[in-house]
């Protein structure tokens, strides 16, 4: 199967756990599906009203750390109105050091937007710069019983994988506020874990002398997105 695989780099990434708000905060160490999109938004300097979509990708980092960051807390009225009361706060945030995330896609209107980004692409916070570092089109091979998923996230339902259970949201609508879009349990698989044979589809390709099997999402938002 002939795909594009797009590479992007960064110095530093987080992912934070969905409802998470207050004490030490943790980053998934796979970046979500709505993470994905957002860059293709991000790209192309608008929302992109998806219908249907076939999405693989992987994600790989050298190093975790744990940084102290200093976050200032605002205080609200009786009516959930901001005032000018403000009280700063230390808290411990992980964070991945020296990422690469390979998205690939069949379809050359994503592939354009990422030669020339309309926004500056994130992976994460508003720090998490990142950079397109090679466009390429690739030629990925079948496979009926993967044996290299990692450094994914593949839906927990039917699949069972062992790694980090987690409720992710698959896309964000454009409304304020935002309203997750497709939510469901993912196993969340780190680039080094030991992985087995399981009879899972995906599609093998070889990044930098690795062979990583690929999942493809497919994804339908025809019924919830106008």
């Amino acid at each position: 199967m002939k795909q594009y695989r797009i590479k992007i780099s960064s110095w530093t990434a987080g992912f934070r756990y969905p409802n998470l708000i207050s004490g030490r905060q943790p980053t998934l160490e796979v970046p979500p599906i709505s993470t994905v999109l957002g860059l293709m938004n991000a790209a192309s300097g608008k929302y992109l009203h998806h219908k249907q979509l076939k999405l693989g990708y992987y994600f790989e980092y050298d190093a975790k750390a744990t940084d102290l960051e200093t976050i200032y807390q605002i205080e609200l009225h009786d009516k959930g109105y901001p005032n000018n009361s403000t009280k700063s706060n230390v808290i411990n945030r992980e964070f991945l050091f020296n990422c690469r995330l390979f998205i690939y896609t069949d379809d050359p209107q994503i592939v354009e937007y990422f030669k020339n980004p309309y926004y500056s692409l994130l992976l994460g916070r508003s720090g998490d710069l990142a950079t397109v570092e090679q466009i390429k089109e690739v030629e990925l091979a079948e496979n009926e019983n993967a044996k290299d998923i990692k450094g994914q996230i593949v839906p927990f339902k039917e699949h069972f994988l062992p790694g980090l259970i987690q409720p992710l949201p698959q896309y964000f609508t454009d409304t304020v506020p935002r309203q997750n879009l497709g939510t469901m349990a993912y196993s969340v698989i780190p680039h080094y874990a030991k992985t087995t044979q399981v009879a899972i589809k995906a599609f093998t390709d070889n990044i930098d002398g690795k062979k990583i099997d690929i999942y493809f999402h497919d994804l339908d938002f025809k019924n919830v997105i106008d």
